[in-house]
């Protein structure tokens, strides 16, 4: 397993980072703490977490839990200091937490102190911002995106109070490190400009999704990630699992994602299905298993901090992990950029 550094933090990340947004739903927790294993032994020591996880459903009972299953194998194995743990403060909407509270100075200590509880660790790796405030075009919201309503000023202020206080968590040794998450190149490039004008961590990350079927970052933010050395946490980089054909054919396998949420957060659409069908045929015609094509592309990108995966089950997990040693050839990577033009943002 290959590792890069976190922008400009020292810290250094596997290229392949656990997901953990089923543990305790779709994945049980002696389920959840076998993947925990299985990753570290294979080299992926990068993990990703958020409060408001499990998802599929999301629910106010179990909110928090999959922190807790994961603090719980950490205090079971003694391991915490072998693993980089990131997790992420809830935003505006969300009323499961703090009731829709937007992110601000004052609700940044309460929500480490709750995931530091749950993970039961003394620090947070990587801090990131769920989503901003004011709103964001991803989670198809791209389609309509309509930034006119947003109040610049205050957009700005919240930035430099919320990194004051953040800076005051770092100070106390609480986080290492901040990210942010389904962000846009404009408001990163803030967050930037007010690190230097007041200080603050500097951004390290950004979590947005990315894959075969999802390409938004390649423009704006690419340049930016390259440039600002802030990379990308690449979420869904299997379109939900589209891209390993299951659900081709109208297939729904049992216990699946799909079978939970049928139009998959609106990346069911007419022309998905005929995008993935293309990248199959690549895949087949290079003898590639299309869930490693798909990974190890995301790999291959200029601006790629880390590609985080999920698996419901532990062997799921394992043939994920199979990724980590495909090189793609340039034919490959022609075919792949030629679907692209064909099938351009199928959701």
């Amino acid at each position: 397993m290959k590792h890069r550094e976190l922008g400009h933090t020292g810290i250094t990340v596997s290229e392949m980072c656990l997901g953990t947004m089923t543990f305790s739903t779709q994945t049980s927790e002696a389920d959840s703490h076998a993947q925990m294993d299985m990753a570290l032994e294979r080299g992926v020591q990068f993990w990703d977490c958020a409060e408001m996880y499990p998802v599929n459903p999301l629910s106010k009972e179990t909110q928090g839990n999959a922190e807790r299953v994961i603090g719980r194998w950490f205090a079971k194995t003694g391991r915490r200091d072998e693993v980089v743990m990131a997790t992420k403060h809830s935003g505006e909407g969300y009323m499961n937490v703090r009731d829709g509270a937007p992110i601000t100075a004052k609700t940044i200590p309460e929500a480490i102190e709750g995931s530091l509880k749950r993970l039961q660790t003394d620090v947070i790796d990587l801090y990131q911002f769920h989503w901003p405030n004011r709103g964001s075009y991803m989670f198809r919201k791209n389609w309509n995106y309509d930034p006119s309503s947003q109040n610049r000023d205050e957009t700005i202020a919240n930035m430099e109070e919320c990194l004051g206080a953040l800076q005051k968590e770092v100070t106390r040794g609480t986080i290492r490190a901040f990210g942010l998450s389904n962000e846009s190149a404009w408001g990163t490039a803030q967050w930037l400009a007010a690190a230097e004008r007041v200080g603050g961590p500097r951004v390290a990350s950004i979590q947005n999704e990315y894959s075969l079927l999802c390409r938004m970052y390649d423009t704006d933010l690419a340049e930016l990630s390259v440039n600002e050395e802030v990379g990308l946490l690449a979420f869904s980089p299997l379109g939900t699992g589209l891209l390993s054909g299951k659900y081709q054919g109208g297939a729904v396998p049992e216990a699946s994602r799909r079978s939970l949420v049928p139009e998959m957060g609106g990346r069911v659409t007419p022309r998905v299905f005929e995008a993935v069908d293309a990248y199959l045929e690549i895949a087949k015609k290079h003898g590639l298993d299309p869930v490693h094509m798909a990974l190890a592309w995301t790999l291959t990108r200029p601006f790629m901090g880390s590609s985080i995966f999920g698996a419901t089950t532990v062997s799921q997990l394992e043939h994920a992990l199979g990724a980590a040693d495909v090189v793609l050839s340039e034919e490959v990577l022609r075919d792949i950029d030629a679907a692209h033009k064909l099938h351009p943002m199928p959701y």
